[in-house]
């Protein structure tokens, strides 16, 4: 039961947000430059904050995951992501600085032009769309609470759309800060009550399956291979992206991303053991989704419990705002802005018809859905396997497509591995195509179409 004092926390966090976005209504956002990479001017702090807090906002899913997997956990949704940072820094931040592009469209219309531009839009609007992260917002007050999942959707898109509409890219950076310390916060006080209430890893190995121990947790090792597969989605993230061409220079994006990845692997493994406490104590929950919260309203004391919830909220919010806002601004700029006679006039208010357009779309797929760990691998899929190729040979290499080439790579890709995803529940087998994962099916289509029509180019960076 939540106890009036941790409700008072939950409006302080509120109201906190409210009184950033108010604030950014002042500030100077009526260019692109401003609106989209707050000016470039991102410090090394910032950027840590800002990228380690959007790039987590999964919570609830890892904690389904552990409860059910245990240690696989940090096998399937931390090393291959940890590894796929990386490959970006050492091997992307310095090329794509170099182009001074404002978003990955921006890139896509320099080396393929416009047909390629809104293909490419279109797949990036299905993958920042945050239907998962809103999905985790309604079934976390619905735990809490008691609301009705899609209440708690409706809600958490309302408030979200709210301040980010305020103050564009420059609200989130202002609130990510905030919601890093909360993240970190919560899961330290509850890592903690759970070891000195319980005891250390002799209680957890008396108390849990062996599997929890193993690294694949039970699962094949195909099923944790394909992890490492759709985390290559990195390499075309929009998130990360954003936040290297916002950074004051390449150092500054270079570096960010290697102490992102020492943040995110201490957070990794609060949040296993935290799963791995929580099956322990509570091996009888009907609903592993709610494994964190359940396990802290069993353990944490008025107040604590209540900073809890912020970090659970602090760690979804980081992550829907700063998604809802690559939606909103990729139909303004890359979709309205880019084709319009003044391009770069009422850069804003496109923006916020972006975000009701955005807002409305993941509220409905939404409602329609209830698997996070699904729509993560789905939306992942068709974006690495549309833009993968077309993007990473538009940063090295002798040789690209071509404009029309180009956007029919990433179409033909994108429909292949839609085809693929359905294809269980059209065919009645409840099998994918030949037993291929739809990324590997895609990924090929637009391999073949690169290695068949590939032209040599002029290298510009």
């Amino acid at each position: 039961m939540i106890a009036p004092f941790d409700l008072a926390l939950i409006i302080v966090y509120v109201l906190a947000l409210m009184v950033v976005a108010w604030r950014s209504l002042r500030e100077n956002n009526n260019t692109d430059e401003n609106l989209i990479l707050a000016g470039r001017r991102l410090t090394l702090p910032a950027f840590v904050a800002t990228l380690v807090s959007t790039w987590y906002g999964g919570i609830l899913g890892v904690g389904e995951f552990s409860f059910n997997y245990g240690i696989s956990n940090w096998l399937v949704f931390g090393v291959p992501y940890y590894l796929a940072a990386a490959l970006f820094a050492i091997f992307i931040v310095g090329r794509a600085r170099r182009g001074m592009d404002m978003t990955i469209p921006d890139r896509l219309y320099k080396y393929y032009g416009p047909g390629a531009t809104i293909a490419g839009s279109l797949v990036l609007i299905v993958v920042t769309l945050p239907v998962a992260y809103v999905l985790m917002i309604g079934v976390l007050l619905n735990i809490l609470f008691g609301w009705p999942i899609w209440l708690g959707i409706i809600i958490g898109m309302i408030f979200s759309v709210f301040y980010v509409a305020s103050g564009g890219f420059r609200a989130v950076l202002k609130t990510d800060l905030f919601q890093f310390i909360l993240m970190f916060a919560g899961f330290i006080i509850l890592l903690t009550y759970a070891i000195a209430t319980y005891g250390g890893l002799d209680f957890l190995r008396q108390n849990l399956p062996s599997t929890h121990f193993s690294a694949s947790g039970g699962n094949s090792p195909g099923y944790i291979a394909i992890w490492y597969i759709i985390a290559l989605a990195t390499l075309v993230e929009p998130a990360f992206y954003q936040r290297v061409f916002a950074a004051r220079s390449t150092k500054t994006a270079r570096r960010g991303i290697f102490i992102s990845i020492l943040f995110w692997l201490i957070f990794d493994l609060m949040t296993t053991a935290c799963g791995l406490y929580a099956r322990a104590v509570l091996p009888e929950l009907e609903n592993p989704v709610a494994a964190y919260p359940a396990l802290a309203m069993n353990l944490l004391p008025a107040g604590m419990l209540g900073i809890f919830i912020l970090s659970l909220l602090a760690t979804i919010m980081s992550t829907v705002d700063s998604y809802i806002f690559l939606t909103a601004s990729t139909i303004s700029h890359d979709l309205i802005g880019r084709f319009r006679r003044n391009k770069y006039k009422n850069i804003k208010s496109l923006t916020i018809y972006g975000l009701i357009l955005s807002a409305i779309m993941t509220v409905l797929i939404a409602i329609l859905t209830d698997s996070v760990v699904k729509i993560w691998h789905d939306f992942g899929s068709v974006g690495t396997a549309a833009l993968l190729i077309p993007l990473l040979t538009s940063l090295w290499g002798k040789r690209r497509l071509g404009p029309k080439t180009g956007a029919s790579a990433i179409i033909i890709s994108a429909l292949i591995t839609l085809a693929g995803l359905v294809y269980p529940g059209l065919s009645g087998t409840g099998a994918y195509f030949l037993g291929l994962e739809p990324i590997f099916l895609g990924l090929g289509a637009s391999i073949i179409i690169y290695l068949i029509f590939r032209r040599k180019v002029k290298l510009s960076s």
